[in-house]
């Protein structure tokens, strides 16, 4: 993950959509994506990162993107990541900080919690 970090941070990347489905990416590889792009914000508009035991805390990196004004992510595919309540909570805050880009969000396949569903719901108002 670090050395495709690195790519990212090229300001020439022009890449538009990022494909990382099961391939064992970490909380520390989600940090490593999430710094290169918030050091070079970037024409991303799509990131599929499903398969991946993410967890929590490699949600809560991710979630930092999101939360990046200059964000130009518009879908976002978490599936069969392992996120939880806690995850889910992480993912609502940064969308309810800057919620005027994306427009698709796939979490199927996680275990949100009642608490997670409703914070996801609140969005919608």
């Amino acid at each position: 993950m670090k050395i495709f970090s690195t790519l990212f941070k090229n300001k020439q990347c022009r890449l538009e959509k990022l494909k990382f489905n099961c391939i064992c990416i970490s909380k520390e590889g989600c940090a490593a994506l999430t710094a290169a792009f918030n050091s070079n914000p970037s024409n991303l508009k799509e990131m599929d990162l499903s398969e991946n035991q993410l967890r929590d805390p490699g949600v809560t990196e991710i979630s930092t993107l999101l939360g990046n004004s200059q964000c130009t992510l518009k879908i976002l595919r978490m599936s069969n990541c392992s996120i939880t309540e806690e995850g889910y909570k992480a993912l609502a805050s940064a969308l309810r900080s800057n919620p005027l880009h994306l427009i698709e969000l796939d979490l199927t396949g996680n275990d949100p919690g009642q608490s997670g569903v409703e914070q996801l719901l609140w969005l919608q108002l």
